[in-house]
């Protein structure tokens, strides 16, 4: 099986994906000529490896071979060669624009990482084929880790910055649930790369400034996986109020490690959260997705009001209570979102090419 395969790779959501999954079809004995969004970044020397070797099949790829762009919805048009056009798009929101809509027509097929996003494009592009490969995560990191104090409840959330991640809701609910006696710590990983110092100071200070502001830790960017699940296994509670996810590789990070889940009952996390291994917050309503910076209504996310924020406060407590019950549940879940079974139904979906290379019909072939 040949691919040729667009996508970036470096510590953002598509970045981790791309990587993930360039690895996985490697793996399973896909070549894969590789062309990188941006700069990729390695943060190891078998990474690096992996990416320059990929990059120098570009010089001499197969022309027929799928076509896999592994971008945003509205940015589908560049694909390599004659083969298949296959774009996957990750996205948080129910609707598409005019734009989104046109790219995605054009694609032969698009692959998403779960039901409720491949409902949201059968119901906006007609005739679309759309195929389901969810994501994974790298068990060889996110296992279960002794944790150091065992008294404390840990509470953390990571993923950067923003009014869809429910970061406004988070901070209330935390307040409401406990209050300086109660031995618990709320932990927040959130770098956002696309705000500017004084937005990223406002976050910082909404929770700092609070009332259990003492108990509130604001961590700061690691480099590596590794680090973050370090960090993680250090947790007891993963709490992830979002309004609309694209996928939540954190909150399934979290459930490979076992820890506990507090998780709203919408979009794309419901592939891996049900009741079974995750505290979840019903979502009984829709609304109008704004935020004044990257969202202006354009779709819809989870309407957060009274009834949700009591509910995290009742999951915030119950966690507390339950913190040293491992997460069994969510670990069996997690087995099943590996990134190798992500890359194989990649490759189920893709339309089959199997034949061997001959790279002097290749090289007359650019010639001509």
């Amino acid at each position: 099986m040949e691919i040729n395969l667009t996508s970036p790779i470096n510590d953002l959501g598509y970045g981790v994906a791309g990587l993930n999954i360039l690895k996985g079809l490697v793996r399973n004995g896909c070549r894969v000529s590789y062309w990188p969004i941006g700069q990729p970044t390695a943060r190891n020397q078998e990474d690096a490896e992996i990416i320059n070797s990929c990059v120098k099949h570009t010089q001499l790829f197969n022309c027929e071979a799928p076509s896999l762009r592994i971008w945003h919805q509205h940015d589908m048009a560049e694909h390599i060669g004659r083969g298949e056009r296959v774009g996957f798009p990750i996205f948080e929101l129910n609707r598409f624009s005019e734009i989104e809509k046109h790219h995605l027509s054009s694609l032969d097929k698009i692959i998403v990482c779960s039901e409720w996003a491949k409902s949201i494009v059968e119901s906006e592009i007609k005739n679309s084929k759309v195929y389901v490969a969810p994501l994974g995560v790298d068990q060889s990191l996110f296992s279960a880790k002794q944790k150091h104090n065992k008294e404390k409840t840990v509470f953390i959330n990571v993923g950067k910055w923003e009014i869809r991640k429910g970061h406004d809701i988070l901070i209330d609910a935390f307040n409401k649930a406990f209050n300086q006696k109660d031995n618990v710590e709320l932990w927040m990983m959130n770098h956002n790369p696309f705000l500017d110092d004084h937005a990223e100071k406002e976050w910082h200070n909404l929770y700092l400034e609070s009332s259990l502001g003492n108990k509130i830790k604001i961590l700061p960017r690691v480099e590596t996986h590794a680090e973050v699940s370090d960090i993680m296994s250090q947790a007891d509670v993963g709490v992830f109020p979002s309004r609309a996810e694209g996928w939540n590789l954190e909150a399934l990070e979290m459930m490979s490690l076992g820890k506990h889940l507090i998780m709203t009952n919408y979009s794309a996390h419901t592939e891996f959260a049900n009741q079974e291994n995750a505290q979840l917050i019903d979502v009984d309503e829709t609304e109008s997705a704004y935020d004044g910076i990257w969202f202006d209504g354009q779709g819809e996310w989870a309407s957060i009001g009274e009834k949700q924020i009591e509910q995290l406060v009742e999951h915030m407590r119950g966690c507390h209570l339950n913190k040293d019950k491992s997460n069994t549940k969510g670990i069996e879940t997690a087995k099943k979102f590996s990134w190798d079974n992500c890359a194989n139904k990649i490759i189920d979906h893709c339309e089959a090419y199997k034949q061997k290379i001959d790279v002097s019909e290749i090289i007359n072939d650019r010639i001509v």
